[in-house]
């Protein structure tokens, strides 16, 4: 009903804004629609995904990450391994600041010393905590020296680069004003759901084609859509919801495009809960669910099932690891046996909460999700919260199931980062409070295992045991779909559906409406 409601809303919209053939003019200003508003703009601090879309934009990192899940240089001009344990870092010169300061070696010491400064409380710190000691040679090189082999090292570095200048001062908030390098610098946020970015002129890389982008938050599916419709907004990348895809492919102001993603949904357990902390009822909750389903009906098959955090065409992905096929009477069976029989009459086995946020997609998942559930007795209650409280939530363990989606998978050592006991926040976003000894000594060994092939080995271990202890219910992983007004131009969408393209795009707008 939602669903048709929505589409009959959106279908008015289109008689209304549909008269007439536009002209066009150039035009330099895009507006891209998101679904939560950032939380922290600190390349250091921030762990949710819209935060992250825009410090993309901002900042660069001595390395990034190619579509191939292979490590380049950025703002490096080279990276040198010395030896097993230490690198020489030369920068490229006269990289500027948007605040118009030359990036020097001093900038990166900042940075990563900051990161390890328990003060700051960096979810980032487990990336350096193996960084013995950092030597500035001169105004573009230094020496990074590690205590031991730490194979993931490099990847640290795509980290942002924050100016010392700034980063130590209390009157500047790089959390809401982010100063970088990158090709987009920020200009105003007239509101909590507004970002305003302008062009880089002193850019090192690829000019960018608009001379300004807006970052609009609208968390409303529908509001969304009928904005993109009316050409209040742009663009849109992996915010749409699957029902109104169809009719957005038959608005002819409107084009649609479509790229298999490695953005990975899931649904995380608080191991700490006297109920959730029994295996058995974690697979039970695993088998209840209908996930083709889910992928058909809601997601419009918009989406394949997952196994696991690493997609399928990561080098380090295993794909023969334990999987959970849709078995309502084993997952009766299980609960049976974890001591939960199935009472006499309405009541259930047990209550369980769901935790999730606000956006409409994500609560009719939640919905779907109770429904299955309950079909094996288990009566999940559904809260939905705004986006910031919701997250905070999840990161200081106060959830018993909750769903959220990693997008931007890139190196395996995330798997570090998310299941090692260490990892709690804000150390880690090891929200559930996974503890398994032998995944914490594999984890620990990958890191000091140096080549693709050995670190492999290692990590295919350790997806197999989390497959068998199920931390996670994985859930599927979505396609990247981007719907925008036919004056966008350039577009060419990431597998992890990053806003890092936006630095290429180009439009022309209508002169006028019929």
């Amino acid at each position: 009903m939602k669903s048709t409601i929505r589409i009959i809303l959106v279908l008015s919209l289109v008689a209304l804004t549909s008269c007439g053939g536009p002209e066009y003019q150039p035009s330099s200003s895009l507006t891209v629609a998101i679904e939560s508003v950032p939380t922290n703009l600190d390349p250091r601090l921030a762990t949710d995904a819209a935060s992250m879309r825009i410090i993309q934009l901002v900042y660069n990192g001595i390395m990034k990450w190619n579509e191939d899940y292979k490590l380049e240089k950025d703002l490096a001009e080279s990276v040198k391994s010395l030896d097993r344990t230490s690198y020489l870092i030369t920068l490229k010169p006269g990289i500027k600041f948007h605040h118009g300061r030359e990036l020097t070696s001093q900038d990166v010491k900042f940075t990563i010393e900051s990161i390890l400064d328990p003060k700051l409380n960096s979810p980032n710190y487990s990336s350096f905590e193996r960084l013995a000691k950092i030597e500035v040679l001169d105004k573009y090189r230094l020496k990074l020296s590690l205590k031991e082999p730490f194979s993931p090292f490099l990847s640290a570095l795509t980290i942002g680069i924050v100016p010392e200048d700034l980063a130590g001062n209390p009157d500047s908030d790089l959390s809401r004003r982010p100063v970088g390098t990158g090709p987009f610098k920020f200009s105003a946020r007239p509101n909590p759901d507004m970002i305003a970015l302008e062009a880089n002129p002193d850019y090192f890389g690829q000019q960018p084609k608009l001379s300004k982008l807006i970052i609009k938050v609208v968390p409303d599916d529908t509001v969304r859509v009928m904005e993109l419709m009316s050409g209040a907004v742009d663009l849109i990348i992996n915010a749409i919801p699957p029902d109104m895809i169809p009719v957005l492919e038959k608005d002819p102001n409107i084009r649609v495009e479509t790229r298999r993603g490695t953005s990975y949904s899931y649904i995380g357990f608080n191991l700490k809960d006297p109920i959730l902390a029994k295996p058995k009822v974690r697979q039970a909750i695993a088998h209840a669910l209908d996930r083709e389903g889910i992928i058909k009906h809601l997601l419009k098959g918009a989406a394949i099932p997952a196994s696991g955090i690493l997609p399928p065409d990561h080098w380090a992905y295993e794909g023969i690891v334990r999987t959970y096929e849709y078995k309502p009477e084993k997952a009766r069976k299980l609960l049976d046996q974890a001591g939960y029989p199935d009472p006499p009459g309405p009541e259930p086995r047990f209550r369980l909460l769901y935790k999730t946020s606000q956006n409409a997609f994500r609560r009719l998942v939640g919905e779907a999700l109770m429904a299955q559930l309950k079909e094996v007795g288990i009566k999940v209650t559904m809260r939905s919260y705004e986006w910031g409280t919701f997250f905070n939530d999840i990161k200081s363990g106060n959830f018993q199931l909750y769903s959220l989606t990693w997008v931007g998978i890139t190196d395996p050592d995330v798997l570090y980062y998310i299941f090692h006991s260490q990892s709690v926040p804000p150390k880690g976003a090891n929200r559930g409070r996974y503890s398994n000894l032998v995944v914490d000594r594999i984890l620990t060994e990958a890191r000091q295992t140096r080549g693709d092939r050995r670190r492999k080995a290692k990590y295919k271990w350790v997806q197999k045991i989390l497959a068998l202890d199920l931390p996670y219910v994985s859930l599927w992983y979505t396609h990247n779909v981007a719907a925008m007004r036919n004056e966008v131009q350039g577009l060419k969408l990431t597998p992890a559906g990053d806003f890092t393209p936006l630095s290429r795009v180009w439009l022309s707008r209508p002169k006028g409406k019929g």
